[in-house]
């Protein structure tokens, strides 16, 4: 049975609320353990549930959500924050993310923008899991977000860009096109556009290995 986290929510929209609420339901990763609507409530809630999850506003009736982000972090009220805010001003995004909120979401926002925060935290959370893995730094960008796939050039799609670097992860050794083409049932042509794309996101390296006649052998790794 897959690991069950608790969130929380602070909005003071009964609306709003609900419709958030709504999303969080569609995951079930995720058990609410309660909603609030102020930031005096808001404080009650995380200092007796302490959930893994708060998806918090800005503004609120009785003061600011960024005061309470603070606080809480502080305090160690909550494990992850996700900011969910018609706020948009760069002096809330900047406070939002130095008091260690994971994302912004400025509303009105989609389902879909939100599982993607959600995502990226399980991503996250996976793999910090055990405290003694070690990262290369393409790694560990693609994990913080250093290198993402929002403007791909045509004929690269984010899935498979995301397949072709796990197969060169899981390999101990550095493979050339055909070799990834052969694990993932992609030609050496696909698979070559995909290698040079993680090379150009600085994710993979590119090897050069001469034998003796003929052309020399591409291989491609992590960085």
């Amino acid at each position: 049975m897959s690991e069950v986290l608790t969130a929380a929510l602070v909005e003071d929209d009964p609306w709003v609320a609900q419709i958030n609420l709504g999303y969080l339901q569609q995951r079930p990763e995720y058990r609410v353990v309660g909603v609030a609507p102020t930031v005096a409530s808001g404080k009650v809630l995380l200092r007796t549930q302490r959930p893994d999850l708060l998806l918090l506003d800005v503004y609120l009736p009785d003061g600011s959500g960024l005061d309470l982000l603070a606080e809480a972090r502080t305090e160690g009220w909550v494990s992850d924050v996700i900011m969910l805010t018609a706020a948009r001003d760069a002096s809330s995004v900047q406070a939002a993310l130095s008091s260690g909120s994971a994302d912004f979401l400025i509303k009105p926002f989609t389902d879909k923008r939100l599982f993607a925060a959600l995502d990226a935290l399980a991503e996250r959370r996976q793999a910090m899991r055990g405290g003694e893995r070690q990262f290369t730094q393409g790694a560990l960008d693609r994990l913080l977000g250093h290198a993402r796939n929002q403007h791909l050039p045509k004929r690269v799609e984010a899935h498979t860009l995301d397949r072709v670097l796990q197969t060169l992860q899981a390999s101990p050794n550095a493979l050339s096109a055909e070799e990834v083409g052969a694990q993932l049932g992609i030609n050496r042509a696909t698979a070559w556009r995909y290698l040079e794309q993680l090379v150009e996101q600085r994710q993979a390296d590119l090897v050069v290995e001469y034998g003796g006649v003929g052309r020399p052998t591409k291989r491609y790794r992590v960085l």
